[in-house]
């Protein structure tokens, strides 16, 4: 089993690659009070398709070198909503602002603790 802060610290180099590909308006929720379909969700923007596609292949690059594995991906293709399953950590990747707020994630599970990111 995981230590909660192990897994913590790969969401924060998750959202790390999301802000390295110039993703925006990054949070992460721990969802352990709130959900039990992972621990950690990760929310980023992207401009557009093309953006949210390269932001998700960052991410899962990220992934592998945490030893993390994709277990469901899901909007690749379309590149308007990207979600990323690794079992303690999912990312949602959208394409641009107003899919974002048509999903309304962040509202959605508002009970969730965000957890501090600054990219560098």
């Amino acid at each position: 089993m995981k230590n909660k802060l192990d897994i913590q610290d790969s969401a924060l180099n998750l959202a790390q690659a999301a802000f390295d590909k110039k993703g925006t308006d990054i949070k992460i929720l721990d969802m352990e009070t709130v959900s039990f379909m992972s621990d950690y969700f990760l929310i980023a923007t992207a401009s557009n398709s093309k953006q949210s596609q390269s932001i998700a292949d960052e991410i899962e690059d990220k992934a592998a070198l945490e030893g993390l594995t994709v277990l469901h991906r899901e909007g690749y293709r379309e590149g308007e909503w990207i979600l990323l399953d690794f079992g303690d950590i999912i990312c949602h990747v959208f394409g641009n602002d107003e899919s974002r707020r048509f999903y309304g994630l962040e509202q959605l599970w508002s009970d969730a603790i965000e957890v501090e990111f600054e990219g560098v």
